[in-house]
């Protein structure tokens, strides 16, 4: 992965968040900077984390057929919303269950309209 690439996937994860924040999924995202602090945060905790956890959740993966990883998904994005200032669940688990769910979905919209795969 370049740099070029890892930009683009920092800013297109950016806009989701921020866009995430605006609707009602209770999840709270105080600015664009803000946005872009959590997307970065998110972006580290899935990188270092998300591993350790997939490994560690594998049969539950495997028996939900791959369902088990949204809420893992779900566990990084309450990670990250606890660890920024700023960024915040309203309903706790719930919204960073839909949150994820969200930021998927927008985040391969984004990329669908950019023509980018990354």
């Amino acid at each position: 992965m370049d740099i070029v690439t890892l930009l683009i996937a920092w800013l297109v994860t950016s806009v989701s968040l921020f866009i995430i924040s605006k609707l009602p999924t209770g999840v709270e995202i105080d600015s664009f900077q803000k946005a872009i602090i959590s997307a970065a945060v998110f972006g580290i905790l899935n990188a270092l984390v998300g591993p350790i956890l997939s490994v560690l959740a594998f049969p539950l993966t495997f028996l939900t057929f791959g369902l088990f990883a949204i809420v893992l998904n779900g566990i990084i994005f309450g990670l990250a919303a606890w660890l920024v200032t700023g960024f915040r669940l309203r309903w706790g688990f719930w919204s960073a269950l839909i949150g994820a769910f969200a930021l998927s979905v927008i985040n391969s919209l984004i990329y669908k309209l950019l023509g980018t795969i990354t």
